[in-house]
């Protein structure tokens, strides 16, 4: 009897079985729900870039937490960055606050400083004009001061020697005299004494 043919054998190996094309076709599925899950995944980023969970703990997904810490940093970001504004606006400001006083003070000094040369020019001409007065003669002063407003020759009566005041009131109408003297008398009223 002869052996029976080798070919069947090997046509069996050769066929895949009914276990292994169901085994290809679960391999099968699962990478196709393996690419759609991901492909799906990606959609819902690029469709709804600005979802992200309020908190992380609502974040289940770690893509979803991944976006969450994203969407903070750049939140945190912005604020850091108005803030650093703000400073840069307020470091101007102070810059520019210090520069305007030390301009003001300069412009204060350079005005006391005129104003103290004014002055010293002023008492310079009535001291002058005081000495002027002082030398004439009490009748021709006398005239001078009638003319003058009351207030302007109070003050000068004031700046001359008590001698030659008293000489020149002497020579001048009661009512100028008069005028003048109360002028004088009123002059330091509301002065605080001690």
């Amino acid at each position: 009897m002869s052996a029976p043919p080798a070919a069947p054998a090997l046509r069996r190996r050769a066929t895949p079985g009914v276990l292994g094309v169901i085994a290809g076709l679960y391999l099968l599925a699962g990478l196709m729900k393996l690419g759609l899950g991901a492909a799906g995944a990606q959609d819902a980023l690029q469709a709804a870039p600005e979802r992200a969970p309020a908190t992380v703990a609502e974040a289940q997904d770690p893509l979803d937490l991944l976006e969450s810490l994203r969407a903070r940093e750049a939140r945190v970001d912005r604020m850091e960055a108005a803030i650093a504004a703000r400073g840069d606006a307020l470091a101007r400001a102070e810059n520019e606050l210090s520069r305007k006083l030390a301009e003001l003070a300069e412009i204060e000094a350079r005005l006391s400083e005129t104003l103290a040369l004014s002055d010293r020019a002023a008492e310079r001409d009535l001291g002058t004009l005081t000495a002027v007065f002082e030398n004439m003669k009490p009748r021709e002063a006398a005239a001078l001061f009638e003319e003058m407003d009351v207030d302007f020759a109070a003050g000068f009566i004031a700046r001359l020697r008590p001698e030659t005041a008293a000489e020149v009131l002497a020579g001048l109408t009661p009512r100028s005299a008069y005028a003048i003297s109360a002028v004088l008398a009123g002059r330091n009223m509301n002065v605080p004494t001690e």
